[in-house]
């Protein structure tokens, strides 16, 4: 068994288990964003003294649940030992997240990571800057809650501010797609960081004050619901990420970081409308203005007409010039036997290694290699702007062979 077959099962296996931690952990912090919106004042005098902030009855499953929420714990009676801990739903989403960034861009980094045609770096370097880029993330974010906690809109402003500045610079650093993945990377751990590091740290210290008897802190609980609070509005954005691999248009364009920029304040947008919603306040304008923007990011990277190689019409392009492009720059990874390092079958099961398989994929060789210089991956192959208009022009010639 080769190396990279194994990295192929090892990848699968992180992915989903990654895609079932997240689907457990975002679940859980949906649900609890509308559980706050959606209590009521308690109904007995008695409840409202024993410190209950508020309460909801639901029925779901065939049953009926009564919830209530008690910001310090309730007063004049013990808290019980079974307590459930939403916590392990975030750290496995990070922890298999990780594995991944670590299977495919830094095990992979020459081809994944790296594009020489953005900046020509060392495995060694591209994977350093990833690993510091979230260790930064997360530094700057704590300290911007911490700064400006108490002044949500500046705090907002601020770390808007910052994530663009990190969207930019990685588009100038690695290729599109590692790109798009590290700005969700940083995202992704500041969300999990917040679990670690703030929320879970303050519920133990005011459950052990709880427990021994004293009056708890109320701030712990503060700070954890601001900074639930973010997590619940960079959901979207992260969501996104995760599936922007299948969509090359959205990163390939030298715009790409542009286009995340205003696809992730649609998703906030979206999600927003969502939480007003929780209260019966249905603000039309959210989802009609992040519709409004992911049109605004579609033209921001549609792609333009590639001239014909000059001196030549489309006509005039045959076959027999298109066969050593796709050879040397797309067949080494789309063939039933890949000679690239690190595939063991083509991308996407796409085969480019005959005549009839080039004709057959001649659209989608339009929108990855021409259109959106999504192909070759990283531009690993070194395919050139001239090569790139000789396979439009082929293409548009009829793709006769």
């Amino acid at each position: 068994m080769n190396a990279s077959y194994l990295l192929d099962w090892l990848n699968l296996l992180a992915r989903w288990a990654h895609v079932i931690a997240g689907i457990s952990w975002i679940g859980a912090s949906f649900y609890f964003v509308w559980l706050d919106d959606s209590l009521t004042p308690p109904e007995k005098p008695d409840d409202a003294r024993r410190g209950m902030f508020g309460e909801l009855w639901a029925v779901h499953g065939g049953g009926f649940y009564h919830n209530q929420k008690y910001p310090t714990g309730p007063r004049g009676g013990p808290l019980t030992e079974n307590l459930h801990w939403f916590k392990w739903e975030a750290y496995a989403t990070w922890i298999t997240g990780m594995a991944m960034l670590a299977l495919i861009y830094w095990a992979g980094a020459s081809t994944y990571l790296i594009d020489k045609s953005v900046l020509d770096l060392s495995p060694g370097a591209a994977i350093t800057i990833s690993i510091a880029s979230l260790v930064i993330g997360w530094l700057v974010y704590d300290g911007l809650c911490r700064l400006l906690g108490s002044r949500p809109a500046v705090m907002w402003t601020a770390l808007s501010a910052f994530l663009l500045f990190a969207d930019w610079a990685l588009f100038h650093v690695f290729g599109g797609r590692a790109a798009y993945i590290h700005v969700g990377s940083i995202v992704g751990t500041i969300m999990v960081a917040n679990v670690f590091f703030v929320i879970i740290p303050g519920q133990k210290r005011m459950l052990a004050q709880i427990r021994a008897g004293r009056e708890p802190d109320p701030r712990p609980g503060r700070l954890g619901k601001m900074r639930s609070v973010h997590n619940t509005y960079l959901t979207l954005p992260v969501l996104f990420i995760m599936i922007s691999n299948h969509y090359p248009m959205t990163y390939s364009s030298a715009n790409g970081w542009i286009a995340l920029a205003i696809l992730s304040a649609a998703g906030v947008l979206v999600r927003r409308f969502f939480v007003l919603s929780h209260k019966l306040r249905y603000v039309v304008a959210l989802p009609v203005a992040a519709a409004l923007l992911i049109g605004a990011a579609a033209f921001v990277v549609a792609p333009h007409a590639q001239p014909a190689p000059r001196g030549r019409t489309s006509a005039a392009v045959s076959y027999a010039q298109v066969a050593p492009i796709v050879a040397q720059r797309c067949a080494v990874c789309h063939a039933a036997q890949p000679r690239q390092p690190g595939f063991t079958a083509a991308p996407q099961g796409v085969l480019l290694d005959t005549p009839e398989h080039v004709r057959a994929n001649a659209k989608l060789i339009q929108q990855q290699a021409v259109e959106t210089h999504a192909m070759p991956l990283g531009n690993v192959t070194n395919m050139t702007d001239a090569e790139r208009a000789t396979l439009g022009a082929w293409i548009a010639g009829g793709a006769k062979i």
